[in-house]
């Protein structure tokens, strides 16, 4: 650590100090602005044997607890590095020297457990529903899944997830080592889109040193320092991925793709599912090439949306539809010469005793509705009473079925009828 680096961090530590509290808020302000000052803070983190490390980790839970939100957060920012630190200490059997890292990841963990109050917090979570449409789907593509889904959301069955409360920790054991640095990892991925690009940088860099270290892929990504292998859990290594999926689309896509393949690497080791089913779809989930966003820009996850369109077209046949257009039939005048210009055929007008518009041909008389029901009932009578006229009839009952459906149908031709 060079002089110039030391002096940055002394000087900030004896800033804040001699600070008033009503000047509090501009500080928080310009402080992020410092990058100088994260760098060396950075330095001091990674060099255990540092006598800049008490100081600088009391300032930072100073910080985290001063309820100032830019001053959490600059404490967040620093949190993968101190997980970082801490496991690899604890890995080395140096417990020692991670004293004031570990009583700062202690106190920023009780603090979060409880709100304003000091009651123990219990965070909710709500399990989207398929049937709903999101930014990332839409029901109508799912196909019959939506349907059941949308059956079950109508009777309420929301699906929530309870985290909490959890137990206040007055020191690290191996039981409940990763229980509260899952939970730290937790509350810094809930502010990931303040989190500056050396953070994300030191996310994915601790990820894959967590995953391979002391396994073969260590001397493939040349990691130097420890060789012993760091036990890990399958939330932690869920949490990691939240983490390194964000840092995918904000800029550090090299860095989150090796993150990414360590993580699948060991959890297949491990056997973890949990892992093994987000990694998976988050790689599958991947653009094939390379996201060339800015560092600066909008923070965002881009996905491309199909485009909604009406069930029903606006050309659809409907009964409305055919309804209208008998109407506008029935409207047009009755004009022969229009209609046989324009080669339209009108329908004529039925009459309840009479068929209009049947022209008469060969000295046939146009009958009557009754005279037709007369003659086929006459017709069935005689070929019931005598056999021998059943070959005769025949062509009449048909001529006269024909005409009744002639009239039933309202459709009647100009000609004389065919039978």
């Amino acid at each position: 650590m060079f002089t110039s680096e030391k002096g940055a961090v002394e000087e900030w530590l004896s800033e804040f100090k001699t600070l008033p509290e009503t000047s509090l808020s501009n500080y928080a302000t310009n402080l992020k602005d410092k990058s100088s000052l994260v760098s060396s803070l950075y330095k001091v983190i990674q060099e255990p044997q540092s006598e800049l490390l008490e100081p600088v980790c009391h300032q930072l839970f100073e910080f985290y607890r001063s309820g100032e939100e830019q001053l959490l957060r600059f404490t967040l920012q620093f949190l993968p590095e101190l997980i970082w630190c801490y496991l690899a200490v604890s890995a080395s059997r140096n417990v020692h020297s991670s004293g004031c890292i570990e009583a700062l990841l202690l106190g920023v963990y009780n603090l979060e457990i409880v709100d304003k109050q000091g009651h123990s917090k219990v965070l909710s979570f709500t399990i989207p529903s398929l049937s709903k449409p999101s930014v990332y789907h839409e029901p109508s593509s799912i196909g019959s899944m939506a349907l059941t889904e949308s059956a079950l959301s109508q009777h309420g069955l929301s699906k929530v997830v309870y985290s909490g409360p959890h137990p206040q920790r007055e020191m690290l054991t191996a039981q409940n080592r990763f229980e509260v640095l899952t939970f730290l990892l937790l509350c810094y991925n809930a502010a990931l889109t303040y989190m500056p690009s050396v953070s994300l940088q030191s996310l994915c860099q601790i990820c894959s040193r967590i995953c391979v270290c002391g396994y073969p892929r260590q001397h493939v990504r040349k990691y130097k320092g420890i060789s012993s292998r760091i036990p890990v859990s399958s939330g932690f290594m869920v949490q990691m991925l939240t983490g390194i999926y964000f840092a995918f689309y904000n800029g550090e896509w090299d860095l989150a793709q090796k993150a990414l393949d360590d993580i699948i690497y060991r959890a297949q080791l491990e056997l973890y599912p949990e892992p093994l089913l987000v990694a998976n779809a988050v790689k599958a989930s991947l653009p094939h090439g390379a996201m060339k966003s800015s560092k600066e820009g909008t923070r965002c996850i881009q996905v491309e949306i199909t485009p909604t369109s009406s069930r029903i077209s606006r050309n659809a046949v409907t009964s409305m539809s055919i309804r209208g257009h008998r109407w506008k039939r029935h409207e047009q005048p009755d004009n022969s010469n229009d209609t046989t210009e324009l080669g339209i055929l009108v329908i004529p007008e039925i009459s309840v005793t009479n068929v209009a518009g049947e022209r008469t041909g060969n000295g046939e008389k146009g009958r009557t509705l009754g005279e037709i029901d007369a003659q086929h009932m006459q017709g069935v009578q005689e070929t019931a009473t005598d056999p021998r006229t059943e070959s005769k009839g025949l062509p009449e009952i048909r001529r006269q079925k024909s005409v009744r459906k002639m009239m039933e149908d309202g459709i009647n031709s100009p000609g004389r009828v065919q039978f």
